[in-house]
């Protein structure tokens, strides 16, 4: 059986040669980053490249974002690096998971000196409504039936994990699920999860089960909670983009 890592390394390798662009960084996002992937689980690649300094000089602006494949197996896109620095700036907690993926195909130097910067961009009120409203959509979505697809109970219990370990240590939260699941909560909810995440690793996604009370009950209260939380934090952008502008242009310039 050929290897997936490789088949998407020669992807890489053939969008960087057919766009003109270098990646900087290209990991694996959702389900398989989370740790929680199903048997028939697509493989989510996200990477974020450059283009040669004078593209950046353009008048006419260069699309910003390479949609390469989409099917059952392979979902690959990715962001120019413009984009992406304007992105750690608004604090989008979803650029900060690819940023932290803990599945990475590669990465540069460039990438490293990135993320050193983009820490100062962190955005607690900007993640926590990401968070509550990710919960929020999968629950109002799919998890107010008489059954559910178990896979959906995980995309709103990591993001609430996350909201929670924001609330409790004020930085971006781990992307892993079992890292979430080193914070404390209460015992039924933790042996809840856990039969549940034995479960999930057997069943394929489109399986509808019963509900589990302890799950749903904390899905439906955390959700409240944290929109009451996200509602309150002030806001904290760092409006001063010096940091991003100047390693924008030594990226450009390497």
């Amino acid at each position: 059986m050929r290897n997936i890592e490789t088949e998407i390394n020669e992807k890489l390798d053939e969008i960087e040669k057919r766009e003109g662009v270098r990646i900087l960084h290209a990991v694996e996002s959702g389900s398989r980053a989370w740790g929680f992937s199903s048997p028939d689980s697509d493989y989510d690649v996200r990477f974020v490249y450059v283009r040669p300094e004078e593209v950046y000089l353009r008048i006419d602006e260069t699309r910003d974002v390479i949609e390469w494949q989409l099917d059952e197996v392979l979902d690959i896109n990715g962001w120019d690096l413009k984009k992406a620095l304007r992105q750690f700036a608004k604090g989008n907690a979803t650029l900060y998971e690819w940023s932290g993926s803990p599945i990475v195909y590669r990465t540069t130097e460039e990438w490293n000196r990135i993320r050193e910067v983009s820490d100062q961009y962190f955005s607690e009120k900007a993640a926590v409504y990401h968070y509550y409203g990710t919960a929020n959509s999968t629950l109002q979505g799919y998890l107010l039936g008489d059954t559910v697809r178990y896979k959906k109970y995980f995309y709103a219990l990591r993001p609430l994990l996350a909201a929670q370990y924001i609330e409790k240590y004020h930085m971006a939260p781990p992307v892993l699920f079992d890292d979430l699941m080193k914070m404390e909560m209460p015992d039924d909810l933790r042996t809840a999860i856990e039969k549940l995440l034995e479960i999930k690793k057997k069943t394929m996604e489109g399986e509808e089960k019963p509900h589990i009370p302890e799950i749903i009950s904390f899905i439906e209260k955390e959700t409240a909670r944290q929109k009451t939380i996200a509602d309150q934090i002030p806001d904290d952008h760092n409006k001063d983009w010096t940091a991003l502008n100047r390693v924008f242009r030594e990226t450009i310039t390497d």
